[in-house]
């Protein structure tokens, strides 16, 4: 397995990632992955990326915008910014040598779940999309974890961020499990604090406001004939699995959804990573 590190500018920015291959001649297909919200390149991603190298793809991982070792506002997440990180990321990877740029597939996770089937639809270029444990709606993936009256309240707090984003210049920020809210999250996130601090990060409340308005379901009719798989998790309480199904709905053939009998964080360990990765891996096969 060869590693390499490199960087490449989003909008005026630096970003860094790993280019993951096994080598071998003539070019072969690329594949970039985006990972979820306020994730790191070194975390999560190495291990699809290992897996899709192995199956004879050119894989590149990176850190967003503000995250990791890129240059950017610091813990900024604006899902419009990520999708051009995004496309950068696929334009840096096309102009590599060993990749064929006619044949560009995208995978996320999570957050990046979302973006994988929003790139897809507005970028000819992707030849396939793989997304999982993702939403289709950023209003509903805040809303829906949330009783009615923790939605009034999150209504509240982003109006009055807006407010004193006017009329100060600043607004206020909070965690990632706040801002998430669910059960789940707070159950994986809050040790995986303790074991990897480099997870804590304070995020704008902005960042709610532009998820609110950020609906990937509005634009997957456009990938088709392009290919797009949806991985979803059937106990999912953060990015409910029938996002997913109406996203599926919604896309034109060749689509598909699996349903895996887990909840939203058990996919990236164990079996459930092998059979993730395995059906990326297929679905990138058959479709690049």
């Amino acid at each position: 397995m060869d590693t390499r590190t490199v960087h490449f500018y989003s909008e005026g920015s630096k970003l860094e990632g790993e280019i993951f291959s096994t080598g071998g001649p003539g070019r072969r297909p690329g594949i970039v992955l985006a990972h979820g919200f306020t994730g790191l390149r070194s975390l999560i991603l190495p291990d699809y990326a290992k897996v899709f190298a192995e199956a004879g793809f050119v894989a590149l991982a990176f850190d967003y915008r503000g995250f990791g070792g890129s240059e950017g506002p610091k813990w900024r997440i604006d899902p419009l910014e990520q999708i051009d990180d995004i496309r950068n990321a696929i334009t840096f990877l096309a102009e590599q040598p060993e990749v064929d740029a006619a044949r560009i597939g995208v995978w996320g996770t999570s957050y990046g779940g979302g973006h994988a089937p929003y790139v897809a639809a507005i970028d000819p270029r992707v030849k396939a999309a793989v997304g999982q444990v993702g939403f289709g709606d950023g209003e509903k993936f805040l809303m829906e974890v949330r009783p009615p009256e923790r939605q009034a309240e999150l209504r509240r707090t982003i109006a009055e961020d807006r407010r004193q984003r006017v009329l100060t210049g600043k607004g206020t920020t909070a965690n990632a499990i706040d801002m998430l809210g669910g059960a789940q999250t707070r159950e994986f996130l809050g040790p995986a604090f303790e074991t990897m601090p480099e997870l804590r990060c304070q995020i704008s409340w902005e960042t709610a406001e532009k998820t609110l308005e950020y609906k990937p379901v509005q634009v997957v009719h456009r990938i088709a004939p392009r290919a797009l798989l949806l991985i979803g998790a059937e106990h999912d309480d953060l990015c409910k699995i029938s996002q997913y199904a109406e996203l599926c709905d919604r896309a034109g053939e060749p689509k598909k959804l699996v349903r895996l009998p887990i909840t939203h964080y058990e996919v990236y360990a164990g079996k459930w990573l092998e059979e993730s990765a395995r059906l990326a891996t297929d679905w990138f096969r058959r479709h690049l």
